[in-house]
């Protein structure tokens, strides 16, 4: 796995969680469906869990400090984190891909 992968899934989990908080929790608190929030709310939950994996396995590998990957995980929390964590990780990305 690489920072490629790591940015992937964060994108995915990024997008999960916005349409989480701004599609399938309206529609079940508004029109009083939550048949949104049982699918969304899973596959987001799935994403959570593969980027938290991932991020652990690119710092591994990376040799990162234990503050990256608070970062990542902080980032995960909030819900326009992942787009901020993803700016760092691509500025790290250039020298890997350049060497």
């Amino acid at each position: 796995m690489n920072i490629k992968t790591l940015r992937f899934v964060g994108l995915l989990e990024g997008i999960s969680f916005l349409l989480l908080l701004f599609i399938a929790m309206p529609v079940k608190y508004m029109l009083g469906n939550p048949i949104l929030v049982k699918y969304v709310g899973m596959g987001h939950g799935v994403l959570f869990v593969a980027f938290l994996a991932v991020l652990f396995i690119v710092c591994e590998k990376q040799k990162w400090s234990i503050k990256m990957f608070i970062l990542g995980l902080v980032a995960s929390i909030l819900p326009f984190g992942p787009f901020v964590f993803d700016k760092k990780l691509k500025k790290l990305e250039q020298p890997e891909s350049q060497a």
